[in-house]
């Protein structure tokens, strides 16, 4: 028996209860935990998508060996997958708005379970499916908090976090560039059967957003979550999220009503807030409390929650 395929077994015997018990259909059961198998491995139903940085050879002391393909055969054997139910991507450094560029045009999706709710995902034609599973946490804190709140999610990708909020209750407003993004947030509404009455789908760049002082709506939640960098076509300049932190913070805060919170998230991995938001506002490091079960890592994202001191 194979190391890989005793890792995966011991994983998924930990974490197959965990998900069955909380309705969990998406979830990781592989990362990285052996190096010599520098993969990742996201579990969708029956479907299992490997994140490939392009290792497929690894050298060791005994010599070059084929790893990958001890990995599938593994997958094979355990949960009787499929050739056509294993998707590999490779994972490399995002550059520009490839978040938003297809790899593939299949068309194929599928719908997931996430406790309270259904998500659409296509695991063939983007980098990203449509759910990051990193912030399953995230989205179940923000809906047991939403109850008849006015929440707000930048950067809103396909709306799974406004989804929660609507299904615990709150109006939601969820902004987006990507049209097919918005659009795709729609049918996630649809789906989970919430009628449209209440919600906003605003397809906008979240810069031009924040920065627009004419806006008057203000909101109790407003989850921020933007990307590291981009340099989309569709914008006058380029965005890092660690040199840009200062505007999107205060133009956030500015959008909430005096006793809302703010929750910012990115995932730089060397990511660190800058004083000057320490000193204006009350801060809280939450990540630990949102890096979920099923990831070994630590620095898959940050997260503060943010409010005006009293």
């Amino acid at each position: 028996m194979s190391e890989i395929r005793n890792r995966l077994e011991k994983n998924f015997k930990k974490l197959g209860p965990w998900a069955e018990r909380h309705r969990i259909e998406a979830y990781r059961i592989y990362e990285r935990d052996i190096p010599d198998y520098p993969f990742i491995i996201d579990r969708y139903k029956d479907h299992f998508l490997i994140y490939d940085r392009g290792h497929s050879e690894i050298d060791s002391k005994e010599g070059k060996r084929e790893h990958f393909p001890q990995l599938v055969s593994a997958l094979k054997e355990l949960f009787s997958a499929v050739d056509e139910k294993i998707i590999v991507k490779r994972r490399e450094r995002q550059k520009g708005e490839s978040q938003y560029e297809k790899i593939d045009g299949t068309g194929r999706t599928m719908v997931v379970r996430e406790s309270q709710a259904l998500f659409t995902v296509n695991l063939y034609d983007y980098l990203d499916t449509g759910l990051f599973l990193d912030h399953r946490l995230m989205r179940q804190k923000i809906f047991e908090t939403a109850k008849d709140k006015d929440f707000l999610n930048l950067f809103a990708y396909t709306c799974s976090v406004s989804v929660f909020a609507a299904l615990g209750g709150a109006r939601t407003t969820s902004v987006d560039m990507s049209a097919t993004y918005t659009r795709w947030g729609q049918d996630n509404f649809a789906l989970n059967k919430i009628s449209p009455a209440g919600h906003e789908f605003i397809t906008q760049n979240a810069l031009e957003f924040l920065g627009d002082r004419t806006y008057k709506k203000r909101f109790d939640l407003i989850f921020l979550d933007p990307p590291t960098f981009s340099n989309s076509k569709r914008m006058a300049q380029s965005f890092e999220v660690e040199r840009d932190q200062e505007f999107l913070v205060e133009n956030a805060m500015r959008l909430l009503k005096p006793n809302g919170t703010l929750y910012f998230s990115n995932n730089k991995r060397t990511f660190k807030l800058a004083p000057a938001i320490q000193s204006r506002y009350s801060v809280r490091d939450i990540t630990a409390q949102t890096i979920p079960k099923d990831f070994r890592d630590p620095k898959i994202h940050y997260v503060f929650q943010i409010r005006s001191q009293k």
